[in-house]
């Protein structure tokens, strides 16, 4: 198996039929066990890989077809990626959750979702690993992070995740403190990690760069 592009925080591999992920740093037991559980119960509901099989360390899942987001963005085709993403998130929304609560990602973008470059439409949301229950518009906002940071150029393409997502949008302050707590979560996690480390110092940055953006 050889290891796959946009692989940030872990371990993944995988030979064109099987992908393998091993988790890496804090509660990687935990993560592990939380994507495991999440991948079969979204099954059939939300497209995600299928779950193959497991153990204490690591996830093996099925190949799913489809290019990658980020690609698709770098590639010029944020508006049909934005509208894809809202798409699914709707579907995210709408999924079983708890009463009072929402299913949220955790990490949702571009980054983390294989698109149908034909059809336009999301094959899988890879990554559940940070996954919990409340408020969604968490990874409505996160995925407007991502564009704004990561690919800064496609800002005029985020009407489009919201039009898709099928409700109306919450005001700017209140997607803006929702990035804010996801970057915050971030530091913590690399804080645990490896404390002070320079992966803490990116987040410190990040959280003051995201609490000076203007709609």
């Amino acid at each position: 198996m050889e290891p796959l592009r946009h692989g940030y925080t872990n371990r993944t591999v995988g030979d064109g039929r099987t992908v393998v992920k091993r988790y890496d740093g804090p509660d990687a037991a935990a993560r592990c066990q939380r994507e495991r559980r999440m991948l079969g119960e979204l099954a059939g509901v939300v497209p995600v890989p299928p779950l193959l099989g497991s153990d204490a360390e690591s996830v093996r899942m099925g190949f799913v077809a489809g290019v990658h987001g980020q690609e698709l963005m770098k590639a010029g085709r944020a508006v049909g990626v934005m509208r894809a993403c809202g798409e699914v998130l709707r579907l995210m929304r709408d999924a079983p959750a708890p009463a009072g609560t929402g299913l949220v990602h955790g990490d949702f973008g571009p980054n983390n979702v294989l698109i149908d470059p034909v059809a336009f439409t999301v094959t899988a949301v890879l990554d559940w690993e940070f996954s919990y229950y409340g408020d969604p518009v968490t990874d409505l906002a996160w995925c407007e992070w991502v564009v704004r940071t990561h690919h800064a150029e496609d800002v005029a393409a985020i009407p489009e995740l919201h039009a898709a997502w099928g409700l109306p949008v919450p005001a700017w302050p209140v997607r803006r403190a929702a990035m804010v707590a996801r970057c915050e979560a971030y530091r913590d996690f690399n804080e645990r990690w490896a404390a002070g480390g320079s992966g803490v110092r990116r987040w410190e940055g990040l959280i003051a760069a995201t609490s000076a953006w203007s709609e």
